[in-house]
């Protein structure tokens, strides 16, 4: 879980929430220890995505933004970033919107680092905890409701992972 959320925070772009989602719907007793381990790794993720902009944009971040489709996501994120500042990272953090994008954007801009790094931890452990409360607290109903419906639900997370990505092409 903890590595999963570091790539994902940083160079992967599968989110975590479907890894959180099935441990806690096995267990749900250990939702809230799997929502703090995602929250971990995806601040550590956040912080080596913003090392990547901030040191290896060129040789690295950019490739990177280019074999994903993103670059123009990316310059629109510098116009969001240039008006709106840590708001950016807050708002990425709990939405679809791939983090990797901000977190090397934010680097790239040189974000204040501390003000990233807190906007990332608020952002992501307010997304993280939220889905692994409600799977501790819906435990084997949700589990139920989960098994009766998978093909949708899995449906509506992908749909949620392209609308993220949908989102950054509008913003450009």
């Amino acid at each position: 879980m903890f590595l999963i959320a570091l790539i994902e925070a940083s160079v992967f772009p599968i989110p975590p929430d479907i890894l959180l989602v099935v441990l806690a719907l096995g267990d749900p007793r250990i939702g809230l220890r799997l929502a703090a381990i995602a929250t971990a790794g995806s601040t550590v993720g956040a912080a080596l995505g913003y090392g990547i902009g901030m040191a290896l944009f060129a040789g690295v971040a950019r490739p990177l933004l280019e074999f994903y489709g993103a670059m123009a996501q990316f310059d629109h994120v510098q116009e969001l970033f240039r008006q709106y500042g840590l708001w950016v990272v807050l708002a990425a953090g709990f939405s679809p919107i791939p983090f990797k994008v901000v977190t090397i954007a934010a680097g790239t801009f040189g974000l204040s680092f501390p003000g990233f790094l807190g906007a990332a931890l608020v952002s992501r452990g307010a997304r993280f905890f939220l889905e692994g409360a409600l799977l501790r607290w819906g435990g084997a109903r949700l589990r139920e409701l989960v098994e009766r419906h998978f093909e949708w639900l899995t449906l509506a997370v992908a749909a949620l992972v392209v609308a993220g990505f949908a989102m950054l092409w509008w913003w450009r």
